[in-house]
């Protein structure tokens, strides 16, 4: 599957490590939630780790690592279900995670504006036409109503900040 990241078609540098199999020596590993809270530390311990966790799992969970995790990937059952939009606010607004975040699962086109209002900076998409299409949706629109988690300033931000600078010059 194609992977879009920070607006490109990049390459997955993490190995997906299926529960039960044999993790490689050395190099970033994407692990499952239930295999990462089995024994957190060592994976931890082994370098870079990522871990897929779902949209009905508790983030407290997660919360006591996140600051050595590389990578949460956020899964969308199906394109009806946006609990994990609520996640990832919840990450980088209230956490404060930095590190990827990459929806998973039913990515589909018509919801990657969303996505990356919500803070995702990776989108594990089905299509490589839907990857492909990724740019022009991101520049599609420069203006939001909505402040989010991305870190881009709303509009109502932005006309404060030009009546501020405004009235600063005179």
């Amino acid at each position: 599957m194609p992977l879009v990241k920070n607006g490109i078609i990049a390459t997955d540098v993490f190995f997906h490590a299926a529960d039960g199999a044999e993790l490689p020596g050395d190099g970033p590993v994407l692990v499952s939630a239930a295999r990462f809270l089995e024994n957190p530390e060592a994976l931890l311990g082994r370098g870079k780790v990522g871990v897929i966790w779902p949209n009905n799992r508790d983030l407290d969970d997660l919360v006591p690592y996140l600051d050595r995790l590389a990578l949460v990937a956020l899964v969308f059952p199906s394109f009806r279900d946006g609990r994990a939009y609520t996640q990832a606010r919840l990450l980088r607004e209230r956490h404060g995670y930095e590190g990827e975040l990459r929806a998973t699962g039913q990515v589909l086109r018509d919801q990657f504006v969303f996505m990356l209002r919500a803070g995702f900076d990776a989108l594990d998409v089905k299509k490589q036409a839907d990857a492909e299409a990724f740019g022009e949706a991101e520049r599609r629109y420069s203006v939001f109503y909505q402040p989010t988690g991305d870190g881009r300033l709303s509009a109502l931000h932005r006309r404060s900040q030009q009546r501020r600078s405004g009235s600063a010059r005179q």
